[in-house]
């Protein structure tokens, strides 16, 4: 059996971030970015065996990718340098207080480049689980096949596959999303996504209603919808769960949805029913964007009651 409890298979980006407009230059500061990456550090952060596959490139940005992973315990032993391509970079600038913009060198990067045989040996190691998104196949024609790959040979070999949808429409149309993605969601046991997502993975125009009772007819067997500051939904096929948002005062909402599926995640893991898994799912949420950056702010498990056990403006002594 596996010592990995999650694999995650995605592009890690450089991110350079601005605290004003990128046009009036100023200090960036360099962090590390990718959906499928914040996963595995939530996970690692509490106590679970994760695990991040990909191409990274071989030079100094790369290191500075594997450098941080390592660092928060994720295993990065089937990670491949690519010494002919360049890493993939992402420019995020505070535009106001309330509004960030991100702007994305990534075409052609080492991360895009991923194919079938990357995945081999990562998936031939197993896991309990398997986590991918949407952005993946997005990248170009041999990330697709990859994923289509790895999501076939996770599900027939009894490994539950979690897919967030995650639609970057800078990537590609949504017509084409809903080509790639639908199929995909077939073999997952786990689609998460928000409202105006779900209908990517299914029929066209489908409501939140309809869209989840066609996943779950598919073998689906959670459906989770996130609804930002209004929480989640999960449906399954003994109904829908409705859980709230943890209320926090958010600095930063860049990658809650992937602290979301961390928590939820994590709480499959630990074997907890419906209702404590999407509690957990809040949580990790809250944490995400009460703090700065895709994944700093993200808890130890001893921290998990800091943000629901605690009153706002409370200093720990």
């Amino acid at each position: 059996m596996s010592e990995r409890d999650l694999l995650t298979v995605g592009e890690a980006l450089v991110s350079l971030r601005s605290s004003g407009p990128l046009a009036a230059g100023g200090p960036l500061t360099m962090h590390l970015a990718g959906a499928e990456s914040n996963v595995a550090i939530g996970l690692a952060r509490l106590g679970h065996r994760a695990a991040w596959a990909g191409r990274v490139s071989d030079d100094e940005l790369g290191e500075f990718v594997l450098r941080q992973l390592r660092a928060e315990g994720v295993d990065t032993t089937d990670v491949r340098r690519d010494p002919q391509r360049p890493p993939g970079v992402m420019f995020l600038e505070r535009r106001t207080a309330d509004v960030s913009r991100v702007r994305y060198l990534r075409a052609g990067s080492a991360g895009a480049a991923l194919d079938v045989d990357d995945l081999r040996a990562p998936l031939a190691a197993g896991a309990r689980l398997l986590h991918l998104s949407g952005i993946t196949p997005a990248l170009s024609d041999s990330a697709r096949t990859a994923v289509a790959w790895a999501v076939r040979t996770a599900a027939e070999s009894g490994i539950p596959v979690s897919l967030d949808v995650n639609y970057r429409a800078g990537l590609w149309s949504r017509e084409d999303a809903r080509a790639t993605l639908t199929p995909l969601a077939g073999y997952a046991a786990v689609v998460i996504a928000s409202t105006d997502e779900l209908d990517l993975v299914t029929e066209a125009g489908a409501d939140e209603r309809d869209a989840a009772a066609d996943l779950v007819r598919r073998g689906v067997s959670t459906v989770l919808v996130k609804l930002g500051a209004d929480g989640a939904r999960a449906w399954t096929a003994d109904g829908v769960e409705h859980v709230p948002a943890v209320p926090v005062t958010a600095v930063d909402t860049v990658g809650a949805g992937d602290a979301f599926t961390a928590g939820y995640l994590s709480g499959h893991l630990d074997g907890l029913g419906l209702t404590d898994r999407l509690r957990r799912a809040a949580a990790l949420g809250a944490f995400a964007v009460a703090g700065h950056g895709d994944w700093e702010g993200l808890p130890r498990r001893d921290e998990l009651s800091l943000i629901t056990g605690s009153a706002a403006g409370t200093t720990l002594r």
